[in-house]
């Protein structure tokens, strides 16, 4: 099970629940087991958290478009608390952010970019406090598909902005005979990019759901709802700090490529 666990898990700890466990094997068969019995049970594969992630947000972003096209142009937000006003609050916020880091220019252009991502590492964090469900974010593969898509795009931004040659000029240095230790260096430097937001969030992501998987095994009601709050906090946290790294790697890339320009 790892760092997570289920409310079956507290309901191990007592003789009637094992008890449930013999008599549902035995009626069915001495080696067969009901799910919620088993090792691995109601627990949901990160593949498969991925895929529910992956709805949660078109979900939410249709609804967004909804609410703009409606007849007083998304202007007038629901009475209600809903999928629409939690998107529509993370996209005015996360817009701001990325407006004051790198200028409304910038901000237009790379807008659905860091949106995209805030949403999702945000709320793949937060799924990851349900008991049973394993949060993607806590798996090298899609965090570092992540990192990847960052990586690339910063060095095809940086090539667009500024132009094969002059982009990757200053991955030299200012001096000549420097060129070859500078060249290595930024190339060391710009490799550990990727590995810093690939293992930043893993390690935060998987410390913070073993505390919560913990605390909820010792006792699911009370004593784990500090935890879960502070488990929140650690998801907006990342998902910011994620979103930061990306628009400051960005943002190097682009202000090079302008600055080559003029």
């Amino acid at each position: 099970m790892g760092e997570h666990g289920t409310w079956f898990d507290y309901l191990n700890r007592f003789s009637w629940y094992r008890d449930l466990a013999d008599k549902a094997g035995g009626a069915f068969g001495r080696d067969w087991k009901l799910p919620a019995f088993q090792e691995n049970h109601f627990s949901m594969t990160p593949i498969l958290s991925a895929l529910l992630l992956l709805v949660i947000v078109v979900w939410g972003a249709m609804a967004f478009r909804k609410g703009t096209q409606s007849a007083d142009g998304g202007v007038v937000p629901s009475r209600s608390m809903n999928l629409r006003n939690f998107f529509e609050m993370n996209a005015e916020g996360v817009y701001g952010m990325v407006e004051g880091g790198m200028g409304e220019h910038n901000a237009k252009r790379f807008f659905p970019l860091i949106g995209t991502i805030w949403l999702w590492v945000l709320i793949g964090n937060l799924i990851g406090l349900i008991p049973g469900i394993l949060t993607p974010n806590d798996t090298v593969n899609t965090n570092l598909a992540l990192a990847l898509v960052v990586f690339v795009l910063t060095h095809v931004l940086g090539i667009k902005e500024h132009g094969v040659v002059n982009y990757f000029k200053h991955f030299m240095g200012p001096v000549w005979w420097l060129a070859p230790l500078i060249f290595v260096i930024e190339l060391i430097s710009h490799f550990a990019r990727l590995l810093s937001l690939t293992f930043r969030l893993l390690g935060n992501m998987v410390a913070d759901h073993k505390v919560v998987f913990t605390f909820t095994t010792l006792l699911p009601f009370f004593v784990p709802v500090p935890f879960y709050l502070l488990g929140m906090l650690v998801c907006f946290v990342q998902a910011l700090v994620f979103c930061m790294l990306t628009m400051v790697y960005i943002g190097m890339a682009v202000e090079h490529g302008e600055e080559g320009a003029h």
